[in-house]
């Protein structure tokens, strides 16, 4: 391992054909969220920036583009040249993008308008649609993306949406992407082609700071690592081949001894609590699935990007029209014409978009808990303000939320704000909780916690469903598998029979 500056220090030169930080700090008032922190990156290299959330990776990034100034005292080299940035377009005009992991494409235009827009193309004085098409379709071949750059971003799902984010990055003609959570909502296939585009692209003297929490890509597609922690350079090292462990200690300040927690099998005479029995989509996203979860298991749902695995929750959940086929809950058939139909049969679903679907951001803790709540914070049809903080509070100490009953949901950690949006739901003693993407840009630390609600709900009793993207995240925590491919099961695999490569071969199918 080497720390922080000296090794560093020897290695900043200002004839770099790189991008070269020196002593980067950024101060909000009395809070200091990044000091000191030094960074060289080499012309067809990737350096990856770890931290937990809120360790700074956001802010160097943003630094980095012209976002944010840095404070007094830094400075910046890119291609041997004094690098101050004022805003976005600054960095963009020198080759430098940074692709955000919020997402911010226009729902209402086309996939090739969002991946142009502010330089669409133009010929002989008028708007080239046919090139902008064309240009954006290789790129969505290039990331096995399997749709038309004519539709509309608004009908794509979360996951597809960020590969449309990424091939606008490799629209960018960039020498240096910063890409901040790429593979978030990609799966294990998705995130091969994204790989195989970076490395083409570092043939060709593409430079990358690549920011996730994924610690597993890190050996497989960076050269360096920085490591950061409460705005501060803890650790640098000049190879990828770090110990996770070492990685997780170095991000976290602590020993996280177990990721993924002992989950007890169910007991194999618990009452089935979700039974799913021929289930088709009216748009045939999936089709003829079957499947059962008992109280206390965990059934994990994967498969590549596009498989059907987020559809069928939200018709499982009631959200979408199911065309053919049943669903069963405590063992009686319900009929769903809508959410609060299996709500009321106490089945509730996580969404995979915590900030668009899960959470009012502007609003306190308490008054998002409480939205879906209504019957128990106000069973006479009066709001009291105590009593809401008084519901929220216990729901808070229940999922180890760290924050307040007034604060404002979108000032919290996606760790934490997925913890709020769980408690809402949690509020209602389900039999059955589906999580879609429970950990979806939560940094590992958070991670851990996530892991042990989801533990804590299962040995309460409850069927746990977890869709993720994340392959390992499936395999730690589920007692079995099913894996869908073009929106068909393609096997349900027990934990011993559910190793990577098994469950990839039949995603792949």
């Amino acid at each position: 391992m080497k720390t922080a500056a000296s090794p560093m220090d020897r290695s900043l030169a200002s004839n770099s054909q790189g991008l070269v930080l020196r002593n980067i700090g950024k101060t909000y008032g009395s809070t200091t969220v990044l000091r000191g922190v030094n960074l060289e990156v080499r012309p067809g290299e990737l350096v990856a920036l770890l931290g937990e959330n809120g360790a700074g990776k956001s802010t160097l990034s943003s630094v980095i583009a012209g976002v944010v100034a840095p404070d007094v005292g830094a400075s910046m080299l890119w291609q041997g040249q004094p690098y101050a940035p004022q805003a976005p377009v600054d960095a963009l005009h020198v080759g430098i993008g940074l692709i955000h992991q919020e997402m911010r494409l226009l729902p209402e235009l086309t996939i090739a308008e969002n991946i142009f827009v502010g330089r669409l193309p133009m010929k002989g004085g008028r708007l080239d649609t046919a090139g902008m098409v064309a240009r954006a379709q290789v790129q969505l071949e290039r990331l096995g993306l399997d749709v038309s750059a004519t539709q509309k971003v608004g009908t794509l799902s979360v996951a597809a949406q960020q590969q449309v984010e990424i091939a606008k990055a490799l629209t960018l003609d960039a020498r240096l992407l910063i890409l901040d959570e790429p593979t978030a909502a990609l799966g294990d296939k998705e995130t091969d082609r994204l790989f195989e585009q970076i490395h083409r692209l570092k043939a060709e003297g593409v430079s990358f700071i690549y920011v996730s929490h994924r610690l597993a890509e890190i050996a497989r597609i960076a050269d360096r690592i920085l490591v950061l922690r409460d705005g501060i350079q803890v650790a640098t090292h000049e190879t990828a081949q770090v110990p996770t462990g070492q990685l997780v200690r170095e991000m976290v300040g602590r020993n996280v001894d177990r990721l993924f927690p002992a989950i007890p099998a169910p007991d194999a005479a618990a009452p089935v609590a979700l039974a799913v029995r021929n289930l088709h989509a009216f748009n045939g996203r999936f089709k003829n699935i079957s499947f059962e979860v008992r109280a206390g298991e965990v059934l994990g749902f994967a498969g590549i990007v596009g498989a059907g695995r987020t559809e069928l929750m939200r018709a499982v959940a009631g959200i979408d029209p199911i065309a053919q086929g049943t669903v069963e809950i405590g063992g009686k058939a319900v009929i769903l014409r809508g959410p609060m139909d299996a709500i009321r049969e106490h089945l509730v679903l996580v969404p995979d978009d915590r900030k668009a679907l899960g959470l009012v951001l502007p609003h306190s803790i308490a008054d998002n808990l409480a939205y879906n709540n209504l019957d128990r914070v106000a069973p006479s049809g009066w709001l009291k303000p105590s009593r809401t903080r008084e519901f929220a509070q216990k729901l808070i100490q229940r999922l180890g939320v760290k924050g307040q009953p007034d604060q404002p949901a979108g000032s919290m950690s996606g760790g934490n704000q997925q913890k709020v949006v769980i408690a809402k739901w949690v509020a209602h003693d389900p039999k059955v909780i589906i999580l879609d993407e429970p950990t979806r840009g939560i940094d590992v630390g958070a991670r851990a916690a996530i892991y042990e609600v989801i533990a804590e709900l299962a040995r309460a009793g409850m069927a746990v469903v977890v869709v993720s993207s994340d392959l390992d995240e499936v395999l730690g925590l589920a007692h079995r598998v099913v894996v869908l491919a073009r929106g068909e099961s393609q096997g349900t695999l027990t934990r011993t029979e559910a190793t990577p490569a098994r469950v990839m071969e039949l995603a792949v199918a």
